[in-house]
Formats: structure tokens, sequence, C-alpha cells
């Protein structure tokens, strides 16, 4: 008798565990690419949904880790972090973001990517039955881990109405009475918009008032352009007595596979999540933070990294105007957000964004990430893999020329 299903936890559907899943978003698109590839052998497929870097960290940060990688001192467990990497941690916060007031021995402490952070910040403050807002289209694992503990989601969508930022507002009595943990993404994935003082001020006050742990996933937040400058939801007053901050060196510093984060923020708040933590994992290799306070305290990297991303943007944008699109260059993020067109030709109509991306593969070889959570929107990314600045407008052209032959209907 084969018992292991049946004692899968109901989180994970139990005995129907793979049977009522339905089909990841990614997971669709990779397979249409695949397949795309395959009945297409010869022709490059142009892949703009990638949502991390397309260059490996430098090599600067590399021959950190090269030479810490072999030390005797490093191969011990780091549990919940070594201090030198909060000091770095501190100093960086404080250069990049103007960020004065954080301690390293109480307001900051390590993850293995955002990611872990992210699963783990739930179990330090949901119950059966508590709620999390959740800002939709977005990251969901947060939004997962409440579910799997009992709790409810409860989302916010992020309309162009208004401005991409989620309607406070508009939440119901009975759900802020149940909630404990507000959720927020800026530079946002996948809008692009960017937050302003402003904006993290009504946050600040909105949680003081319903109670509420904000939680800032600010991921993107070193990628900036034009002039906007890098906003930490910690520069602004109030900020650390509602919640935390989580920071990572993938994207500012071409580390995705590095898996190197932090959390700062409330010192209560960061204690739980060091609490938790500390029965989740045994920290990150030291090598690895040590080539991270290498990052840290060479933040002209990610200018040069913005610079890039940058012009591609201007590329991109141009194009997809061009093409029908309404595009507007984002003032952060590495994404670009635009409306589906509402058909092809004389006889395609689209009903949802997925259907756009499935037919923009099938049809025209271009990979882009489809939303429908709050309206049908795609989202272009600028990390498409090119070695120059000629490669970057080659495959831009080549792009605006595909869609050019689609003959889209917006």
């Amino acid at each position: 008798m084969d018992y292991i299903l049946t004692n899968i936890s109901e989180r994970l559907g139990g005995s129907n565990f793979g049977k009522n899943i339905q089909s990841y978003k990614f997971a669709i698109i990779k397979e249409l690419k695949a397949r795309a590839r395959k009945l297409n052998p010869d022709i490059l497929l142009i892949d703009m949904g990638v949502g991390e870097p397309d260059m490996p960290a430098g090599p600067e940060i590399v021959d950190v880790l090269y030479g810490e990688a072999g030390k005797a001192e490093n191969r011990f467990y780091s549990d919940n972090g070594i201090q030198e990497f909060y000091e770095a941690a501190t100093g960086y916060l404080q250069k990049v973001y103007g960020v004065n007031h954080i301690d390293p021995a109480k307001n900051i402490l390590h993850g293995i990517g955002s990611k872990p952070i992210l699963a783990m910040l739930p179990a330090c403050f949901i119950n059966p039955g508590d709620i999390t807002l959740a800002t939709v289209p977005g990251y969901p694992v947060i939004s997962t881990w409440t579910k799997y503990l009992g709790g409810e989601v409860y989302n916010l969508p992020l309309q162009k109405e208004n401005n991409f930022y989620p309607d406070l507002s508009s939440i119901p009595g009975s759900i802020l009475e149940k909630a404990k943990l507000l959720y927020i993404n800026y530079p946002n994935n996948p809008t692009g918009q960017v937050a302003t003082k402003e904006f993290y001020r009504q946050v600040i006050d909105f949680a003081y008032k319903h109670q509420i742990v904000v939680v800032s996933d600010a991921a993107y937040a070193a990628l900036t352009y034009d002039g906007e400058k890098p906003l930490s939801f910690l520069s602004v007053d109030g900020a650390m007595d509602v919640g935390v901050e989580i920071h990572s060196l993938s994207k500012a510093f071409n580390m995705t596979g590095w898996r190197m984060a932090f959390l700062a923020g409330n010192s209560k708040a960061v204690s739980a999540y060091g609490c938790v933590k500390d029965n989740t994992d045994s920290g990150q290799f030291r090598a690895i933070q040590k080539a991270g306070i290498h990052a840290m305290n060479h933040p002209e990297i990610t200018e040069e990294i913005c610079r890039k991303y940058s012009r591609r943007f201007d590329l991109l944008v141009n194009a997809l105007n061009e093409s029908g699109f309404d595009a507007r260059k984002p003032k952060g993020s590495f994404y670009c957000y635009v409306k589906c067109p509402k058909g092809a030709g004389s006889d395609v109509v689209f009903t949802s964004a997925e259907e756009v991306a499935g037919y923009f593969i099938e049809k025209a070889l271009i990979s882009v990430v489809p939303w429908d959570d709050a309206g049908a929107y795609l989202r272009f990314s600028v990390t498409f893999e090119a070695a120059t600045v000629k490669e970057e407008m080659d495959i831009i052209n080549e792009m605006k020329n595909r869609l050019s032959d689609l003959n889209l209907v917006f």
C-alpha cells in the first residue's frame, strides 16, 4: 500500500497533491519556448521575459569568493550571519539610501536570498485566520506561506488608474481587523513603478493606525534611472516602528545564484525572523558573505549596471511604441509593463495576457511574461542576452520587425 500520498499535508492538497494544481505560468512559458525552439531550430528565440540579470557577477566579486573559499576560518556554519556582513550592510544602507539609524547588532540579519526571508516572515506573525495584505500582480511567496500557515490573503490590485500603488483606503474594516502583514514591492515587479516618500508616509500611517507589520521587498531598489534616486522605506520617519525591508544582492550586483540578501528594520521583527531562521537554516557560506561585503562596499558596480539597463530601456520603449503599444520608460526595476493588444490581424481575438504570450512565442518566437491579475498586461525585460550595444540594437530591431508582422490590434 502506498500511504505516502495520503500522508501529504492538506496545505499541499493532501491526497489530491499533484492532481488539481494549476500549472505555474513560468512552467507553461518554458514548455512553449522549448516547443518553439524545437520546431524552429534555425531561428533565434528572443527572450524578453527573463527575470534575472543577463551577466554574471563582476570578476572583482568572484575574486573575493575565490580567495575566501579555501580559508579554514570560513568553513564553519555562519548561523545568523557574520558581524562584518552586518556592518557592511549598515554602511551600504547609509551610503546608497541615506538610512542613518541602523544598529548592525539589532536591526539586520542576513538571508540565503530574499525568497527564504519572505517565506519565513509569515511564520513570525501569521496565526490561523490572520490576513496578509499583498499587492498583485507580484511575487507570491509571502502569500503562499501565509496560506500554508492557515492564514488568508487579501489581494490589493495595482491599477494604472492609481499609478500602480495599492488603494489602502478600499480595504474593508472586517479585513483590517484581522490583517497582520502588508507586503509592498518598489521598484515594482512587474509594473516598474517606484515609490515616493509621500506613498511610504501613507503606508506608515496606515500600518500604525491598524497595527500592521509592513514588509517592503526592495529587491530592485538600487536599479533606478534618469535621475531617480534609490529610495528605501526605512529612510522615511516612522518606518522602523512599523516594519522591515528586504534587500537583495541578486539584482544590484548580478549575484542571483549566489543567494545573498538581508532583512533590516524593526528590531523586534528582525529578532522574530532570526528565531525562525535559526530553526530553518545554518546561514550562508561565509565566503559568499565576504564577497557580498565587497559588493556593498562598491555601489559603483550597480551604477554601471543601471547605465546598461537604461540604454536598453530607451531602445525597447521606442520599439514597443512604434509597434502600437503604449509604453513608458520605468523609473526603476528592469521591467516594462504594457497593456496587451486586443487581437492580431482580422481574425484573432485575445481574451487574456496568457493567450497573447503564447501567441507571441508560437508566431514570432518572442517570449514575454503575461499578467492577468489586474487587467491583461505583458512584462518585457531588459535583461535579454546581448554582449554589445550593437547586439542590443539588433535584437530590439528584430523584435520590432516580428511584432510588426503580427499585425497587432490595440
